[in-house]
């Protein structure tokens, strides 16, 4: 369908962080904008007080009238959504366009400069960072991000500048829509097995990705992944790590809760970069974000400012409380890697202090596959307590529990197994020194009354 004809926007899982930046998209530009969620969130909350018009039982009838024209109404869908959803049948049946969210990025994006950040973890963190260096800076940039950006409360940036970035997504080779200009790969860690099967499907996934790159761009990839890529003539190819690589960190300061550190590059290098979300990991996710920035054309002097001015992305490594008698914070992390790094960036800044982590692993099948690699990564921890699994899309698997990380983690490592219904109680009943609520599913919903109850036990002390 011609963006012209569009008039309506219809949106089968309408809550989702990715999806909801489109349908921020099109609310910008007038068009009746409507959509089904299972589940009601601040989130969809906030998009019904933008205009947005969701409902959260699957009711043809709820369906507004002006989504039901299909010459003018466009619909998009999540793959998370199931086959047999009854919405989404009836677009089908009524000959709809129906596309995925990956497909109308590539269509918003394919007369811009797509600046694409993929790879199993950190894209979230990357791109954000990426966005809003660039918007700082005279070149400006548009943005579709997987996650809500602190500086400005949104997961979408609307400009008229030539650049846009985005997060590119590998679940159901979604990114193969897109065709990026320039592209991060942040790491290619074998994950969604339930969909690619098996490690190699997935880094042939990698693979095909980086063929999409546009001639005159450029590959920016971490050091040492297992992928192999193939770039068309005309694709400059760069790496980067935390101490080696074209793009590197070097005379890095960890002091007094801050980090510094001087940024490596073969473009210009810049000294005296300053973290504005102070995390050991952000070190290796702003050399990346610097890199595409810079490759775009951005000075030295606005690298500094983004860096230093950056907020940060609600849910990944948001702290919520911070003082002396106790920290909360909470993280998105929920593969075996991103859970390890954020463990190990816990531990370096709380060096010696008592570190307790209450997880909600994410779906049955990633659990059945790296259950010892969870137990090994949540390790690192004084104290483990894990909730049932949160499904998601998926159907219980028979013997697949918690109980299966449980199990494995390391002697010495405190564990509990609490439903998520009773980790309020389990807040309200124990002591904590440093707490962090780890997981993708709905855990994070109860982490606003955890911090009220938390502000209050130190406001009462």
């Amino acid at each position: 369908m011609e963006a012209k004809n569009i008039k309506a926007v219809y949106f089968v899982g309408a809550g989702g962080i990715g999806m909801s930046a489109i349908a921020r998209y099109f609310l910008k530009r007038g068009l009746v904008v409507a959509g089904y969620d299972k589940t009601a969130t601040e989130l969809t909350h906030q998009l019904e007080r933008e205009g947005m018009l969701i409902h959260y039982e699957e009711n043809i009838d709820d369906i507004p009238q002006a989504n039901r024209k299909k010459d003018s109404c466009l619909v998009v869908y999540t793959p998370a959504i199931p086959e047999d959803h009854q919405e989404y049948q009836w677009f089908r049946k009524n000959g709809f366009e129906i596309e995925k969210r990956a497909q109308v990025l590539g269509t918003i994006t394919k007369d811009r400069k797509g600046l694409c950040v993929a790879g199993t973890h950190g894209k979230t963190t990357t791109s954000t960072m990426c966005a809003h260096i660039l918007h700082q800076s005279s070149l400006d940039c548009n943005a579709f991000l997987g996650g809500i950006s602190k500086n400005y409360g949104t997961n979408y940036i609307l400009s008229d500048s030539d650049y846009v970035v985005i997060e590119a997504d590998e679940f159901d080779r979604s990114f193969h829509w897109l065709r990026p200009y320039i592209s991060v790969i942040t790491s290619t860690d074998p994950d969604h097995l339930d969909i690619y099967g098996t490690k190699e499907a997935y880094l042939e996934s990698f693979r095909h990705y980086t063929t999409l790159i546009q001639p005159g761009g450029a590959l920016i990839i971490h050091r040492g992944l297992e992928m192999k890529e193939s770039l068309q003539e005309g694709v400059r190819r760069y790496d980067y790590s935390l101490t080696e690589g074209d793009f590197h960190a070097e005379n890095i300061r960890i002091e007094n809760g801050g980090i510094t550190f001087d940024f490596v590059s073969p473009i210009e290098s810049v000294p005296n970069i300053v973290l504005g979300q102070p995390i050991p990991i952000n070190i290796e996710n702003g050399i990346a974000a610097m890199a595409m920035a810079q490759l775009c054309g951005c000075t030295a002097e606005e690298l500094r400012y983004g860096m230093r001015t950056y907020g940060g992305v609600d849910r990944r490594f948001d702290f919520k409380i911070k003082t002396d008698q106790l920290v909360l914070l909470s993280d998105y992390a929920h593969h075996p890697k991103e859970i390890y790094q954020s463990a190990r960036s816990i531990r370096e800044l709380y060096k010696e202090r008592r570190i307790t982590a209450i997880f909600q692993p994410h779906l049955y099948t990633r659990t059945r596959d790296f259950y010892r690699e969870f137990a090994d990564a949540l390790s690192q921890l004084d104290e483990v307590v894990l909730t049932e699994i949160y499904p998601a899309r998926e159907q219980p698997i028979e013997g697949v529990t918690s109980q299966l990380i449980y199990d494995n983690l390391k002697p010495g490592v405190s564990k509990e197994m609490i439903r998520k219904a009773d980790v309020l109680d389990y807040v309200r009943n124990h002591e904590f020194d440093v707490l962090v609520i780890l997981g993708a599913g709905d855990l994070d919903n109860e982490v606003p009354q955890i911090t009220k109850l938390l502000k209050n036990r130190i406001n009462d002390r």
